[in-house]
């Protein structure tokens, strides 16, 4: 049996009823297999990809919290610190119901190589909790998020761990856990990114998954001889990553149709309304069975559907798994050039193969996705210095590196004779700084 299935057999047998995790270790160390084999003796002898695929530590504790009627109420906390060889570990923090250990094993997993990507020297980690901020009082937010940081708190710090926003995660979340952390550890340290401007936040964090999505959709279309003006998109989701995403698409030249949420989803044949999307899911917090009201030429429908709209390029921007076999088939049947992950792992295996074998241009999210932790080490950087920089510095170095990673994936699949596939060339890409950097540390 090669080393690859090896290692892949005794994560599933390490790791039961871990089906996220699973996904995330098969689709990385397929991707490198040629790689291992070329370096099949070594890497065994160092155990290597056992200890890739071993987080540094895990934690998961109790989060009590009083809820608005005085009930007690207890979620679960995470937070696994996966690998530091590049650098401290850097990953957001999810609040949402379906989170457990594998989606956040999976997410530390994918952000070891999407950090290393970035060329900037963050190691990879990811936390998060259960708890439901949808439906919550201000007042339950905080209390919940205090007593997430009271535990958190003893395990992270700016040159140690630093947690970042995600699902459920915004700026009134970040700014009720960095509070509690600065009061519990009295240090006032850029130990969390995503926070607010008049305490150490960066310009352009918001924008900045969103925007670096586009950067890196438009390197790429490039590299492939394509414009992307003048195309039309489909995008999913509605939250942060969609809403700037579908902004950036808009002022290179393309049109967005579609945005959804766990609801339903919107067709605007004359191009999303980012105006009208931003106060319905950013001031009102609402549904997006508020758009017509905006954009009466519309169509609001229920449940599942973006895919089957007929566009050049498909941006999944939700969740993970969202994209599914016969989502891809719909994309293909209806003339597809591109799809680019803008929300992790939110394609299949079976439909990004799919998609791979019937000439799209696929883009990874550990590659088109990593504006966002890019913003947020660029945001350590501007707290360590106690500088801000302006959002034109911020948004230039931002499309730099994405033009970057762009390239070297590409370098990378060519490399190893897989030209064209930028899965492979972002995995190989990513894993060979994290491989280097392992390796000079001696066996840790």
């Amino acid at each position: 049996m090669s080393y690859v299935d090896e290692v892949i057999e005794k994560v599933v047998a390490k790791n039961p009823g871990e089906p996220e995790f699973h996904q995330a270790v098969k689709e990385v160390l397929e991707s490198l297999r040629v790689v291992v084999e070329a370096n099949e003796e070594k890497f065994r002898k160092d155990a290597l990809l056992e200890r890739i695929t071993e987080p540094e530590r895990q934690f998961m504790f109790r989060v009590p919290w009083v809820d608005d009627k005085g009930q007690v109420q207890v979620n679960r906390g995470y937070r696994v610190q996966f690998n530091s060889a590049i650098g401290p570990y850097k990953g957001g923090i999810r609040l949402h119901p379906s989170v457990n250990l594998s989606i956040i094993k999976f997410l530390g997993f994918e952000q070891v190589f999407k950090n290393s990507l970035t060329g900037l020297p963050i190691g990879g980690g990811k936390g998060g909790s259960d708890f439901d901020p949808k439906g919550k009082s201000d007042r339950e937010i905080m209390a919940f998020c205090q007593s997430f940081m009271t535990e958190l708190c003893k395990h992270i710090g700016a040159d140690t761990d630093v947690p970042a926003g995600d699902i459920g995660t915004g700026a009134r979340e970040i700014g009720y856990m960095f509070g509690q952390y600065k009061r519990i550890r009295n240090v006032y340290e850029g130990v969390l990114t995503g926070k607010g401007l008049s305490y150490g936040g960066s310009l352009a964090r918001t924008e900045a998954t969103g925007y670096g999505l586009l950067y890196f959709t438009d390197e790429l279309l490039r590299l492939n001889g394509i414009e992307l003006a003048g195309k039309t998109v489909a995008i999913s989701g509605s939250g942060n990553v969609a809403i700037y995403a579908a902004e950036k698409a808009t002022q290179l030249g393309a049109k967005v149709v579609t945005v959804s949420d766990s609801t339903g989803w919107v067709y605007d044949p004359d191009g999303i309304d980012i105006a009208a999307l931003k106060e319905i899911k950013e001031v009102q917090r609402a549904r997006l069975t508020e758009y017509k009201k905006y954009r009466p030429n519309s169509e609001y429908h229920e449940g599942r559907g973006v895919w089957t709209v007929k566009v050049d390029i498909a941006l999944p921007c939700a969740t993970q798994n969202e994209l599914h076999l016969e989502d891809a088939k719909a994309l293909v049947a209806n003339g597809v050039i591109a799809v680019a992950e803008g929300a992790n792992m939110p394609t299949t295996l079976e439909a990004t193969h799919y998609l791979q074998e019937n000439g799209v241009i696929f883009a990874p999210g550990k590659a088109a996705n990593a504006g966002g932790v890019a913003t947020s080490a660029l945001e350590m950087s501007q707290n360590s210095e106690r500088l801000s920089w302006t959002f034109e510095e911020v948004d230039a170095k931002l499309k730099n590196i994405m033009v970057n990673i762009c390239h070297n994936a590409d370098a990378a699949a060519k490399k190893y004779g897989f030209a064209g596939n930028y899965v492979v060339g972002a995995n190989i890409a990513g894993f060979e700084k994290v491989v280097d950097a392992m390796t000079a540390q001696g066996i840790v």
